[in-house]
């Protein structure tokens, strides 16, 4: 047995983006038409023109406009903020197919009972959980390495099982979110250094939090992207270095899990 759910997003506790809302305005874009648009979705035109006028009203930026005149006597389009609200809530509707597809797996509908569940809670105590597209699976006999695409730019490697593979059922494009410990993180400032490890990303030390005994370092390595580095404070005076500091964060390919 499947389960299955509607997403609605509210702004004062009133609906704002609904499924139906989003058909209406994918139509929209499509056909540069509210009349057409509605009777795409389907729905009549008054129920249309009230949905846009109360997402309008709600955002506090215009998400449809009308367009008057010109040779094809206008018309009506999204701005780039109603596409941008179109994305998101794709992401936001994937993502939610995706919860419920677990929660589907994890239920007994005969018993009443859900096992497992906290699972779908779990927090973890792992400082670095980075985001990125898996772009290359290469598999060995035993384990697989797992090529993951960050927003940075940088491709981070992970060793995995291939058992691990199959059980996340990783493929190519898949977005996964790449974990690690800040004490697995190693910190050069010699950057053109050659290393075993296959990861090593050169970024910026973007704060700083030190005691007598450990100092953390917050790595900036691009596009919002930070690596975060417990070391002894002993060894980060050593180095010299201070925010601002160019660096390079080194992982071990071993070290990284994968959570999709």
């Amino acid at each position: 047995m499947e389960l299955s759910s509607n997403l609605t997003l509210e702004i004062f506790n009133q609906p704002f983006l609904l499924e139906k809302r989003i058909d209406l305005l994918i139509a929209v874009k499509r056909t540069g038409s509210i009349s057409k648009a509605a009777k795409e979705v389907p729905m009549s035109y008054k129920a249309a023109w009230e949905a846009i006028e109360s997402m309008n009203n709600l955002s506090t930026t215009p998400i449809v406009q009308r367009e008057t005149g010109g040779v094809g006597g206008g018309g009506t389009t999204l701005t780039p903020y109603g596409e941008n609200l179109i994305a998101t809530f794709e992401i936001l509707r994937n993502e939610q197919k995706k919860f419920l597809k677990n929660l589907s797996q994890i239920t007994d509908i005969n018993t009443g009972t859900l096992k497992t569940i906290r699972r779908l809670s779990m927090q973890i105590s792992a400082r670095n959980q980075i985001s990125g597209t898996v772009e290359l699976i290469e598999y060995g006999k035993i384990n697989a390495e797992v090529f993951i695409k960050l927003k940075s730019g940088y491709t981070l490697v992970s060793v995995i099982t291939k058992t691990a593979v199959n059980n996340l059922n990783l493929k190519l494009g898949d977005e996964v979110v790449a974990i690690f410990k800040s004490s697995t993180v190693l910190i050069t400032t010699d950057i053109s250094l050659n290393i075993s490890a296959r990861n090593k990303f050169q970024g910026t030390i973007d704060s700083v939090n030190q005691d007598e005994i450990n100092t953390e370092l917050i790595i900036d390595i691009g596009n919002s992207d930070k690596i975060a580095s417990v070391i002894t404070t002993g060894s980060f005076d050593r180095l010299k270095m201070k925010k601002g500091t160019q660096v390079s964060a080194i992982i071990k390919a071993s070290d990284v899990i994968i959570g999709k």
